[in-house]
């Protein structure tokens, strides 16, 4: 279980993350929503010590994450961020290879390779491994990312807004991915996302922010309603049921 406590993140005199108080439960998807500067990734970034918090604390399995090694960390946490940028030339199977490296460092087994192939088939790259990165499209990059991370086999999945640069059926296949992780594997997943109806879909609970402060935090039916996201977006958004889903009609919603 992951249990943020009171988090506090300031850039200059700004909080961006304000006394944030939230329990991840495992085996779910929590998704992050609110407006641009809520400060979705910052919380993130923090939970997966890419930022030091400037109070509060991240508990992981009851121990603060600031005292777990670093390699046992990873073999728990993986995150991948917005942006993702590598200085060398690797192929895909190059690069979801690295998923392996706090069991392998560098040097993979049978073993390892076995969780590369899982990766990469769930990622539907099996056609492009042997491809260069830098040939690949925004989207087939961000798979290739995403199965770099799957590769890497920790119970927590952190990802922030990786449906950028994605289509509409890349996104609805990487969420139906997450879902089995969570279904099928028993993955926690943290997710940052900007679309409210991905959340609304494929979530267990969602987690609002505003202005750097909690304001909804609950399960994706309490909070995917008009009167909670008026107070996360400062709009009227009206909702249709379809499918047994949620889906907010926020294209043309009136203020």
């Amino acid at each position: 279980m992951i249990q943020i406590k009171d988090l506090t993140k300031r850039f200059g005199k700004k909080p961006v993350v304000e006394d944030v108080s939230i329990t991840i439960e495992p085996k779910t998807i929590t998704s992050f929503i609110g407006p641009n500067g809520a400060g979705k990734s910052t919380l993130l970034s923090m939970v997966s010590r890419l930022l030091e918090a400037d109070s509060g604390e991240v508990l992981l399995d009851q121990n603060s994450v600031r005292k777990w090694k670093s390699s046992e960390f990873a073999k728990r946490v993986s995150i991948l961020k917005q942006t993702n940028h590598i200085s060398v030339r690797l192929t895909v199977r190059e690069l979801v290879s690295f998923g392996r490296y706090p069991y392998s460092k560098g040097h993979l087994n049978s073993e390892d390779e076995k969780f590369v192939d899982t990766a990469i088939e769930y990622m539907n790259l099996g056609d492009m491994q042997h491809k260069f990165i830098d040939e690949l499209s925004g989207g087939q990059k961000q798979r290739a990312f995403i199965a770099m991370v799957i590769a890497q086999d920790t119970e927590y999945i952190l990802l922030d807004e990786p449906l950028n640069n994605l289509d509409m059926k890349h996104s609805v296949q990487i969420m139906k991915i997450l879902r089995r992780l969570v279904d099928e594997l028993g993955k926690t997943v943290i997710i940052v996302l900007h679309d409210i109806n991905f959340a609304s879909v494929y979530s267990d609970r969602i987690v609002a922010l505003k202005d750097g402060k909690l304001v909804k935090d609950g399960p994706t039916h309490e909070i995917i309603n008009s009167d909670a996201l008026r107070d996360i977006y400062d709009m009227d958004i009206p909702i249709q049921e379809q499918n047994g889903c949620r889906i907010c009609i926020y294209f043309n919603s009136h203020t």
